[in-house]
């Protein structure tokens, strides 16, 4: 989060509230993601617990925050790699940030879990720190219905059922990845390096016929 223009004590607090969730990340890293423990994070930080809730409330909040923020380097990861790439043919385009994404998930593992598994029992995210993963989709809408005008894929491409559909498949590549072979590369993943022959098993179900007799 920039803290620019905002006062001294401000800063301050805001330093502070993301000193606590960095904590809390690599604290998830060492014991899993469902085992955070407020206390654990007051000791690393040297103060006490009472001191912590005047920033969160709550373990819940601390994972509130930690979902908002996952999302946030997410979607930037994904732009980015959208803007940065140097191409012009849809479909390389389409490879290009599938893989973005699929490799930030790889690198942030713990977000991932907390982002798209329910390791936390009665967690559900705030619709603040739901709405830049509502910003991703619909960027992953827009890069499907460039597909589609392109010339490449049916227009069911770019439907809520195509969305679900690709999202799932993403997903499942992921959680095979992390579930069997954590510590592998993007490059030597099992799992993973599947996913230009996902991506091509979704054009092939959307492709421009689909539905011609």
């Amino acid at each position: 989060m920039s803290t620019a223009g905002l006062d001294r004590r401000t800063r301050r607090r805001q330093a502070t509230i993301e000193e606590i969730l960095d904590v809390a990340i690599e604290l998830m890293e060492a014991e899993g993601v469902a085992a955070l423990s407020l206390s654990a994070v007051a000791r690393r930080l040297g103060m006490q617990p009472p001191s912590l809730y005047q920033y969160f409330p709550s373990k819940m909040a601390i994972y509130d925050a930690l979902y908002q923020r996952g999302n946030e380097l997410l979607r930037d990861a994904y732009r980015s790699a959208r803007l940065t790439a140097d191409s012009d043919d849809q479909l390389e385009l389409n490879l290009i940030v599938a893989t973005a994404f699929c490799r930030w998930c790889l690198e942030h593992q713990v977000y991932a879990q907390l982002m798209f598994w329910r390791t936390i029992p009665g967690f559900e995210p705030s619709p603040e720190a739901y709405a830049p993963a509502l910003e991703s989709i619909q960027d992953l809408r827009g890069h499907l219905q460039a597909t589609v005008d392109a010339g490449h894929l049916h227009p069911d491409a770019a439907s809520e059922e195509g969305i679900a559909l690709q999202t799932s498949m993403m997903a499942g590549l992921i959680s095979q990845q992390i579930a069997n072979e954590p510590h592998a590369s993007f490059e030597d993943g099992r799992f993973i390096r599947l996913l230009p022959t996902v991506l091509e098993m979704f054009y092939q179900h959307y492709s421009p016929a689909r539905g011609k007799a």
